[in-house]
Parts: structure tokens; sequence; C-alpha cells
């Protein structure tokens, strides 16, 4: 009897191993028919269940899969694809545009205003309650579920956009950098679910911003370099468009300053969907296992109340940080001004002098307990700044997502912010751009540019219209403005009108009761303008001065480099979503062939899925 069991064990055992081993890793890339474009974000899942994945910035996927089946390519405008799994572990898939799907997308988008909720690749869209509701697309491994709040409480403040002022009487323009790229994946999480983002929701700057540039790094005494670059406006060409980047210092990760972290996580009721608070603890996941021995982390946590999950705790005891992120669960209300006390007072109280001491806030940002209106989270953050400590906001989830609430709040709190709708965002702000993130090189950073009349009829600043100063705090050392992060870039745009053009954006009469000159040496002068900037040190009270000046040498645009056409093209699809006056000429086609030209070596793939964006917004901007 012994034997016969012995051999059935064997039998079965064999067998078990037969089948695991049959199991194969399916890998390969999406591309798009149209141009042969990699597409970031499509569902890959094995047919008849809901094991799946999506593919990453390079259009790239893997999935372990038994030895036969149908994997099912899908993706927001794009007709799907069912391929047999057959003998090869490669499978390659290019995906043609369905106009059809897509203008259903729309109309559905559009019809439903803005009851409509969803995610980003693959979950469903839900009308409110009682309403038949639509699945847009199948799941990409995750557990579907549908959202049905009344209401979508989403909010923005609102944004005016810059206009050109006269550089005869007001020549100067300052205003202070923003680093933030929120917009930027805000604004694709819109358009990945078939929807026109929010004009307020679009920052220009951020969205600028949120790319990297082949800027030099600095090589003097400052942590910054400075570059200039200036040619025709692509959407007028009787406009000058002027480039002006800052590329800060970048310091490798071994050698930068111990860091005295503390996580502060909302796990309120609203952050129950998978979206938000699942997304959260594997964004954090990555983020711990960049810590090194001499870095420390505390866990707060605020729903109905705030409270202490995890004392300050060396990056070396990666298991015990990761253990407490997985035991946080969602419920109750939003105590978010408590929370953010305690969180400052635990950071106090571990303290490091000369290191990083730092606040992380993740949450969907709806206060609705305790200290939650804008004012009073402002002056709670300013007072708590002074103590040393700066801010990282992360930003999660859809619905309810305040947006003028996190940014408030890193703007006051010496720090940046980010919204995160996707593990390749986490990536990319907490992995990528780790340094840029949570490494401040330089505080208070403003610009001032003083234009030369007798070159520039007229100019306005293209975005950044929140961060705008007045001019005489430009040498005000007490008035509040940006951060820079190690190796962070910063990008701005001018759109100048020639001295002696005429333009239809600019029109103003001769004064009447007064008339001033331009200085002779101003008309001598081959200089354009001259760029001020003005920085403290992350622990320094005063700033120091750099300047530049910038001279027209007349360069065509298809001579200018990648960075300067690409900045232009990201900029004319934020005025194109903004529907902005000044590229009304200008369409998405012409934005996709400006990129096009400007990709550039795009090692992470963030250049092609912005042109990716711009196709599926003019296919759905066509129906």
């Amino acid at each position: 009897m012994k034997k016969i069991i012995t051999v059935l064990v064997l039998v079965m055992t064999a067998s078990l191993g037969s089948v695991f081993a049959q199991e194969r890793t399916i890998t390969g890339t999406v591309t798009s028919a149209d141009d042969g474009s990699p597409i970031t974000g499509v569902n890959v899942t094995l047919k008849g269940t809901k094991k799946g994945t999506i593919t990453d910035a390079q259009g790239k996927y893997s999935i372990t899969t038994p030895p036969k089946g149908t994997l099912v390519f899908s993706f927001i405008g794009y007709m799907n694809n069912e391929i047999p799994i057959g003998i090869n572990n490669v499978i390659n898939v290019t995906m043609s545009v369905d106009s059809k799907a897509l203008s259903e997308v729309v109309v559905t988008g559009y019809s439903l205003d803005q009851q409509l909720q969803g995610r980003v690749a693959g979950v469903r869209i839900s009308k409110r309650k009682g309403e038949e509701r639509k699945q847009m697309a199948p799941s990409a491994g995750y557990t579907e579920y549908e959202q049905q709040p009344d209401w979508n409480t989403e909010g923005y403040n609102s944004i005016t956009e810059n206009i050109f002022h006269d550089a005869f009487h007001n020549p100067l323009s300052t205003f202070s950098i923003d680093v933030d790229a929120a917009s930027y994946s805000n604004m694709r999480r819109f358009i990945s679910n078939g929807q026109r983002p929010p004009k307020d929701a679009v920052r220009i700057e951020e969205m600028i911003n949120y790319f990297d540039y082949d800027y030099k790094q600095p090589a003097g005494e400052d942590p910054f370099s400075i570059y200039t670059e200036i040619s025709s406006a692509p959407w007028n060409s009787k406009h000058k468009l002027v480039h002006i980047g800052l590329q800060g210092k970048k310091i490798p990760t071994a050698n930068l300053p111990a860091s005295n972290l503390v996580f502060l996580i909302d796990v309120s009721g609203s952050m129950s969907d998978e979206n938000k608070l699942p997304l959260l603890k594997a964004s954090f996941k990555l983020l711990v296992e960049q810590l090194r021995e001499q870095d420390r982390v505390a866990i707060v946590v605020y729903a109905g109340a705030a409270g202490l999950v995890l004392p300050s705790t060396s990056g070396a005891n990666k298991k015990t940080i990761i253990e407490a992120l997985e035991n946080l669960q969602a419920g109750g209300s939003t105590a978010g001004g408590a929370g953010i006390k305690l969180a400052y007072k635990i950071a106090k109280e571990n303290f490091k002098e000369g290191g990083n001491n730092r606040v992380i806030l993740a949450t969907d940002g709806d206060f609705n307990i305790g200290e939650s209106s804008d004012a009073s989270m402002e002056r709670l953050i300013e007072e708590k700044r002074n103590e040393g400590v700066f801010l990282t906001a992360l930003g999660y989830g859809m619905g309810n997502y305040k947006d003028s609430k996190m940014e408030t709040l890193a703007d006051k709190g010496n720090g940046n912010y980010a919204y995160i709708d996707n593990i390749l965002e986490a990536q990319k702000v907490l992995v990528n751009e780790f340094g840029g993130t949570l490494f401040t090189i330089a505080k208070d950073v403003k610009l001032q540019i003083e234009f030369n009349p007798a070159k520039v009829k007229a100019y306005r600043l293209i975005g950044y219209e929140n961060r705008m100063l007045q001019n005489e705090d430009f040498n005000n050392d007490k008035k509040d403005a940006g951060e820079l992060g190690s190796g962070h870039a910063v990008t701005a745009l001018y759109e100048i009108i020639p001295a002696g053009v005429e333009s239809e954006f600019y029109k103003i009469d001769e004064l009447k009761y007064q008339k001033t000159k331009t200085e002779a040496s101003a008309s001598a002068s081959n200089e354009l303008m001259t760029v001020k900037f003005r920085y403290k040190k992350p622990d320094g009270d005063t700033s120091r001065l750099i300047t530049h000046v910038l001279i027209d040498h007349n360069v065509a645009l298809n001579k200018t480099s990648d960075d300067f056409r690409w900045s232009a093209s990201v900029a004319a699809f934020g005025m194109l979503l903004r529907e902005s006056e000044y590229v009304k000429d200008f369409s998405f086609e012409e934005v996709i062939q400006l990129a096009q030209g400007a990709k550039g070596k795009d090692t992470e793939g963030y250049r092609i899925e912005f042109i990716n964006l711009v196709k599926t917004q003019g296919l759905m901007a066509s129906r």
C-alpha cells in the first residue's frame, strides 16, 4: 500500500511540475500602426481571466501565461487585438486607431460632463447611481470596481492667461520658479480616460518642466547654469520665442545629506479606491528601496484622528518600514490639519542639522475635518517651514481630488508637488528623480527679466500665472519663492513682439500727457534682454545674484536645438488645451510635427508618450 501511495505522490508531483514548467513569460512591444511609435499604458490581459499587465513608457510588456491561451491588447481610441499564444515567447503588436470607438468615448465624456469617474488604462467609468454603466476597457490585472460618487468635486485654482506687456513702460517681468509637474500627469489622466482636461487643470509651466532637457551642468561656484535661446515662435511667425533654462547641480545619491523623513499618509475613507491607498503603498515601497542606513523614516497617518504608526526608523530596516505601510487601511473622515501638525512635530523631534528634513504628504487633498480651509492650511505650513522642515506633496486619485489645496500646501511649505496617476509615474518621481524630488539645493529662487525696449515692443510669459511676483519682490529676501532640487532643471518661455512689428495681439495708443525716450545706448546695443536670477542656500537667509545677457542671432526655427523646439511644442499643446487666443491658428497636427522633430534621445520614453497624448487629444477634438 505504501508503495502505491508513494508512486501516486511521485506521479502527481511530476504532473504538477510539468504544468508549472510549461508556464511561459511572453514579452513584446506595442506600437501604433500610424507611425510605429510605442504606445504607453496598453492593457495586456489573458483572455477569460483577470491576469494582466500594462505597457511601459517604451511600449514594452511582460506577462506570465500558461502554454496556450489568447492575449487581448486594448487601449482607448484603438481597436482591440486578440493574439493566440503560439510557440514564440515574443509577441509584438501593432494597434490601429478605432475612430468609431473613440467617438463614442468623446460623446460619453462630454454628455456626462463632470459626473464621469474612472481610472487610467482599464477600469470602468461609471455614471451616477441608478444610471446604466458603460465599461470602457477590460481590467489590467486589477479587481474591477465601480466608483459611484454623486458628483465630481475636483478642485482647481482659476488661471487667467498672461497677456502682452509693453516693454517700454513695463520693462521688468518677475516670477518665482516652479519645478512641480503635477499638472502634466493629471492632464495625462484625463486624456487617457477619453476626457478633455478642465482648463484650470492645465498649468503650462508644469507641462514644460515635466521633461528633462540637455542643459550643461554648472561649472562654477554657483550650483546653477543658465541657458538661453531665441528663434521664431512656431505658432506666429511675426513673433519671437525666448527659451530660458536653469540647470541645478546634480549631487550623487551617495553624497546627499542624511534624510529625516516623515511619511504623512491619508488613510481616510476617500482613499480606499485602487488608484489611491493601494497605489500609494506601492509608490512608497519604491522610495523605501532608495533609502540608506543614515536615512530615517517615521510614518504618521490621519483619518478621523492623527497617529504615529512607525517611530523614526533607519533606512536599513526596509522590511520594518514596508510592513508598516502594508498594514495601512482606509476608513473614516479626514483630519488633515491634525495630521500635518503631528508630522511636523515628529520631524522636529528627529531634526538633522545640515540634513534633509522633510514631510512627505500623500493624499487626495480632500481635507474635511479640522483646519481645512486654504487660508488656515497656508498659515500652518508657513509657520512650520520656518523651522527648517521642507514639504513634498504627492497627489492620488480622482473624482474628489483637490489639486488647488495640494498646490497651495507645496508652494507655502518650501516644497514640491507631484500627481501620481500610475506606478510608472511613481518610479519617475521617487526613483528616477529621487534627488530632485527630495533634496533641495536652493530655496526662494526668483527670476527677473529686463527687456530692451529698443529691441522688444511687447512680451508675455507663457505659464507661471500663479507664480508672478511684484518687481520689488526680486530684491526682497523676505519674500518666499520656489525651491530647486538636486539635478532639477527649470524652463521658462517668453513670447516676444519685436520692436517695429505690428501684431493683432498688442495695440496701444501713444500717451498724451507724457513722453519718454529710450537711451541711446539701448538702441546701439545688440542685447535683447538681461536675465537676473536670485537664490538662497537651503539653510541661508541672504540671496545671491547671477545675471545673463541674451542676444538675438536670428537663428531659424529649424536650426534651433531639440530642447527649444520640444519646449515650444509642449507649450503650444498646453495653450490649445486652454483654448488660448495666441495659438488659434495652430493645430494638434502641427504640435505633433514639431514634437516629432525634436524628440531627441528620449531614453525613458516620456517624449513619445507626449506625442501619443497629442494624437489622442487631436482625434477626440476632430469628432
